[in-house]
């Protein structure tokens, strides 16, 4: 009987993950930036439900010359904004929180940095945001 009910549980666990893996967070929002060939895209994964941590990626796109992914620090499982700057001549700087990063279609890559002052280098072009329950990139009013 010990066997069977070892069995029995075993079959009931297996059945149970796919609602407990329902939770997870795995989303992908794009800023585009001149059509879809072009873009910065804000990449969040969560491995498990029960962790409150997610992971992070910006993927750098410019086809067919570039894209790459690019893992960045971890964020909650409540999106922390992260508002996209215009830095340059094919060039961005990304501020989630307290952390800034430069994302560069043209170099193909996106790294941490550390800005002095915290001032932002350029017009703010957008935000990464929670819209509707959902990650969403929206446009500043009057950014092109």
């Amino acid at each position: 009987m010990a066997a069977v009910s070892c069995g029995l549980k075993r079959v009931l666990a297996v059945a149970a993950l796919p609602l407990a893996l329902a939770g997870c967070e795995n989303t992908a929002t794009a800023f585009m930036i001149d059509g879809s060939q072009h873009a910065l895209v804000l990449v969040r994964e969560q491995k498990f439900p029960w962790h409150d941590e997610l992971r992070q990626a910006v993927v750098v796109s410019r086809l067919p010359a570039c894209q790459k992914r690019v893992r960045i620090h971890p964020s909650s499982t409540t999106l922390v904004e992260m508002q996209v700057y215009e830095a340059g001549d094919a060039l961005w700087a990304l501020q989630q929180g307290g952390r800034w990063y430069l994302a560069s279609t043209e170099q193909c890559v996106v790294q941490d940095w550390d800005n002095p002052g915290g001032q932002p280098p350029g017009e703010l072009l957008g935000t990464f945001v929670l819209k509707d329950g959902k990650p969403a990139f929206v446009r500043a009013s009057g950014a092109n």
